[in-house]
Formats: C-alpha cells, sequence, structure tokens
C-alpha cells in the first residue's frame, strides 16, 4: 500500500517518481572530475569541483526538504522505519569496509612492501634503498632516485591531539542531546546540537589550518611516497566524511527548532547519531595508526 487511507498512516510507503538521485550523481559527477584534475595540476579542475559541489548541495537540499515533508505528513510507518534502520546499518557497515581498505593498505606498507623492497632479493634492482618508514631521518626520504622530495613527518601534537579532544567532545555532546530528545526538552536537545555541529566546524577549520602546515613547512605532499599517499587519503576521507556528518547534524538541528521529531520517533536524529559516532571512532583509530605509530 503507497498511499494513505481515511488518515491512516500506510503500510508501506511508495514514493512516487524522483529525479533526485539522477541530479544528484551529475553533481558528484562534476565533483570527482573537479577535484581529480585539480590534484593533478589543471586549474579548471578548482572551478569544475565547486560548480559540483553547489549543485549536489542544492540537490540534497531539496531531497531532505521532501523527505522531512513526506516524515511529517505521517506516510512513514513501522515498516519506512525499519527500513531506514537497516539502510543506515549497511552504509556504515560499507563506510567500516571502506576505510577498512586504507588502514589496510596503510599496514600492508609497512610491514610487508618496504621490507620486501629493501631484502636481498631486490638489493640489485634498488642497491641503495633502506627500508625504513617513514624515512631514514628528518628532511630525508628512502628514495634512491630521489623521486620523492625531503618531507617531514607528522607528530601528535598538537593539532591532532586537540582535533581529538574536539570530535570526542562533540560525541559528548550529541549524546546529551538524544537524552534531552528522549525526554521532551526540545529547548535543551537545539542548544547541545548547535554546540555538536560547532565543534564539527571547528575540527574542520583545524585540519585545514594543518594541511597548510604540512604543504608548506614541512613539504608533506600527495606525492611524498606512500607515506604521503596513505596519509592524505586517511586524513582527507575522514575529514570528508566528518563534513558530511557535520551536514547531517545541521539538517537535524534545523528540523528540531522546526518542531520535528518527538520523544518518541526520531530516528532522523539516531541515523545521524550513529554516523556521527562512526566517525568519532575512525578518527580514534586513525589517530594511533597515523600520527602515533
Amino acid at each position: 500500500m503507497s498511499a494513505p487511507t481515511s488518515g491512516t498512516t500506510p503500510y508501506y510507503y511508495v514514493p512516487g517518481v524522483s529525479h533526485h538521485p539522477i541530479w544528484a550523481a551529475a553533481g558528484l559527477f562534476f565533483v570527482v572530475l573537479g577535484a581529480g584534475n585539480w590534484v593533478n595540476g589543471h586549474s579548471w579542475g578548482m572551478w569544475s569541483f565547486g560548480f559540483g559541489l553547489a549543485w549536489w548541495a542544492v540537490v540534497l537540499y531539496q531531497w531532505l526538504r521532501d523527505a522531512a515533508r513526506e516524515s511529517e505528513a505521517g506516510l512513514f510507518g513501522r515498516k519506512i522505519d525499519l527500513s531506514y534502520r537497516w539502510s543506515m546499518s549497511w552504509f556504515i557497515f560499507s563506510e567500516v569496509m571502506f576505510f577498512g581498505a586504507f588502514f589496510t593498505a596503510l599496514w600492508w606498507a609497512r610491514a610487508h612492501s618496504i621490507p620486501a623492497l629493501g631484502s636481498l632479493d631486490n638489493s640489485l634492482l634498488w642497491p641503495e634503498f633502506k627500508a625504513a618508514w617513514p624515512s631514514i631521518s628528518p628532511g630525508a626520504t628512502t628514495s634512491p632516485a630521489g623521486t620523492v622530495e625531503p618531507f617531514e613527518t607528522v607528530g601528535p601534537f598538537w593539532l591532532p591531539t586537540i582535533n581529538t579532544a574536539l570530535l570526542l567532545s562533540s560525541g559528548v555532546t550529541l549524546t546529551i542531546a538524544h537524552h534531552a530528545l528522549r525526554a521532551g526538552q526540545r529547548a535543551k536537545t537545539v542548544g547541545w546540537m548547535w554546540l555538536t555541529v560547532l565543534l564539527g566546524l571547528v575540527f574542520l577549520c583545524v585540519q585545514a589550518y594543518e594541511y597548510h602546515h604540512l604543504y608548506t613547512e614541512l613539504n608533506l605532499k600527495l606525492s611524498s611516497g606512500v607515506y604521503g599517499s596513505t596519509f592524505y587519503l586517511l586524513t582527507g576521507f575522514h575529514g570528508f566524511h566528518v563534513f558530511v556528518g557535520m551536514v547531517m547534524l545541521l539538517v537535524i538541528t534545523l528540523r528540531l527548532q522546526r518542531g520535528h521529531f518527538s520523544a518518541q520517533r526520531h530516528f532522523g536524529f539516531e541515523g545521524a547519531a550513529w554516523y556521527w559516532h562512526f566517525v568519532d571512532v575512525v578518527w580514534l583509530f586513525l589517530y594511533v595508526l597515523v600520527y602515533w605509530l
């Protein structure tokens, strides 16, 4: 049943034909196209990236607006709620596998690839190669052919540690907001949600400052061998996920201010909270494996 009868919630609501998925895919196409060319030195990539991001944001706003209207119209019953919960669970599981692949690449490079290249079997191909991670000393690299410019590595102090404190604090404020919502304290919920969004924004600003410092002062770039590529892939993709999670929380906060959700029915809030806590946990692994080890 796809439409309510006599003012009751349908058993299972099926929305009409939507143009949102295809337009969102088109926006992301320009984002990926622009980002790929931007990092490879093509100046027009920056404009393609910005255009695609703006396009995607407009489509996302319209999509979320329609979904919120359907929810507030009472069209989402128990089956839809269950469907959303399973969908969010599988989405987060796919993200776990996504980051798991990058963490595995980092481990494989450190534990297998570099020792193998420095073994006797490869001594004729790479006679001057030293199997050290990531460099033999600050300001030097193990690149025997000089293909990797000298760079300095990154430690946990102080910016990464500050960001760790920010994310952990945001997890606490989000949990407080959740308990306030379940207690029916909407004003308190909104206040703690805005604080959570602010902490996420500060995290991104600190990471942007860190990237500028690494590029300009430590000469650490994507081209800085496997260390640079894995560092920026892990931290960069995590930063993107923080941005997406912050957008989720912002949308939920604005909906709370409009009177959406109740103490009994608020999976939109819970789904965003699941994702944010996932982002927190990934950062803890990243903080230890990338910055400390």
